[in-house]
């Protein structure tokens, strides 16, 4: 159960990343509690959440979408469970206010709201599985639910099975003829030791009362070995004992030492002789390594020789090929400006054969002689125009002039 109080400090301890998969798995419990499969699941034809639904890892496949709308039918379902009225949201509903809806029926359950609601968008997280833990809480203090302590099972001793194998007592001889025989009769054909010893007993009391005298057999010897052969299934001693009593273990260990000492014996053997022949091998190959780096001291030194040569030639030859691209860069460029050269002469030389120049000028300078004609015209006519002007302007000044000095009886007569 998460505590409200405590929350912050989880978030600063070393373990808080992983706090949200503790809080999840309790939500999962508290949901099956609330009968979530039948009330949820059943009702919106969802599958079962995982242990890990709403922990958000980089390890673990996320769906943003389909865990937010997950979240928000939980959450709604929770919400009507604490018996708050709350509308489930639908799918394609603003996330936004779904999210503010939520977290203001938390508050006003008391949860503590310190993260901001953007954390609820993507559907899973630390966030998520507080929220819905918290509304999980409520809704199990709303159907009166209270926490009781588990009643653990007493575990009942199981008979452990006997191991004949190692409890085994036989006759001298029966008992290399009892390893070729099947093993149906092992349960049928099992002679108790109890009363193998009062048969025993019977038998010694029987031999005492009767008089020392020699007795003497009758039967067959084809008939006894027939009978001997009938009855040998059935002279399999075996001692059913605990195998917890130390002394077995004890003659189990005394038997696993006597053999691990005879394996070591001649695995030693086996393995000091194998050394040998490995040392012997090392020796003759180290040896040999010897003479053929003398007898090839020679052929050593003038493949170095060569070496150092065809180190040479090819610095070189890097030095020449150098030279060469420098010179292939320069003949490049004056190859395009010779070409850049003779396509200008070959402009020139069509433009001295061609006489289209010419007669261009030729229409130009009939052309500007026309310009030229209109031009004058288009002068004359101005000047005729500002002759006209200025006649004009004194024919009124002398008019003006004329008026003025005009006498006064002159004036009043009109």
């Amino acid at each position: 159960m998460v505590d409200d109080n405590r929350r912050g400090d989880d978030e600063r301890g070393p373990g808080a990343a992983y706090q949200m998969f503790v809080v999840m798995e309790d939500l999962l419990d508290k949901l099956k509690l609330l009968d979530y499969e039948e009330e949820v699941l059943a009702k919106h034809n969802m599958k079962p959440l995982s242990r890990h639904y709403f922990a958000s890892s980089a390890y673990m496949p996320s769906n943003p979408g389909e865990q937010f709308f997950m979240f928000t039918i939980i959450a709604s379902w929770l919400i009507n469970a604490a018996g708050r009225p709350f509308e489930q949201p639908q799918e394609y509903d603003d996330p936004n206010a779904t999210v503010s809806n939520i977290l203001s029926q938390l508050r006003a359950f008391g949860g503590l709201v310190d993260f901001p609601p953007s954390k609820l968008k993507a559907g899973s997280g630390e966030h998520v599985c507080y929220v819905l833990d918290r509304l999980a809480e409520e809704a199990l203090k709303e159907r009166v639910f209270s926490w009781r302590r588990p009643n653990y099972p007493t575990e009942e001793m199981e008979e452990e099975s006997v191991m004949e194998d190692d409890a085994e007592l036989t006759l001298s001889k029966v008992e290399e003829e009892m390893t070729e025989e099947p093993d149906d009769y092992e349960e049928e054909n099992v002679m108790d030791l109890e009363a193998l010893k009062s048969r025993s007993n019977q038998s010694e009391a029987r031999l005492s009362s009767k008089p020392d005298n020699i007795l003497e057999s009758n039967m067959d010897a084809a008939e006894w070995n027939l009978e001997v052969e009938r009855v040998l299934p059935q002279l399999k001693v075996t001692i059913r004992t605990d195998h917890k009593d130390w002394r077995i273990h004890v003659d189990q260990m005394h038997q696993h030492k006597d053999g691990i000492k005879s394996s070591l014996k001649e695995a030693k053997g086996y393995l000091d002789k194998l050394q040998e022949e490995i040392g012997k091998t090392l020796e003759k190959v180290g040896s040999r390594e010897k003479y053929i780096n003398n007898q090839l001291e020679h052929l050593i030194q003038d493949y170095r020789s060569a070496q150092s040569k065809l180190s040479e030639a090819r610095e070189c030859y890097k030095q020449g090929s150098g030279g060469v691209t420098e010179r292939t860069r320069v003949l490049a460029e004056i190859t395009e400006e010779l070409e850049k050269v003779k396509q200008e002469m070959e402009e020139k030389g069509s433009s001295m054969s061609d006489g289209a120049p010419v007669v261009k000028i030729k229409q130009s300078l009939t052309k500007l002689k026309q310009e030229i004609v209109q031009m004058d015209i288009r002068i004359g006519v101005v000047e005729h125009t500002l002759l006209q002007a200025k006649l004009k302007e004194k024919s009124n000044m002398t008019r003006d002039m004329h008026a003025t000095n005009i006498p006064e009886p002159a004036i009043g007569a009109y």
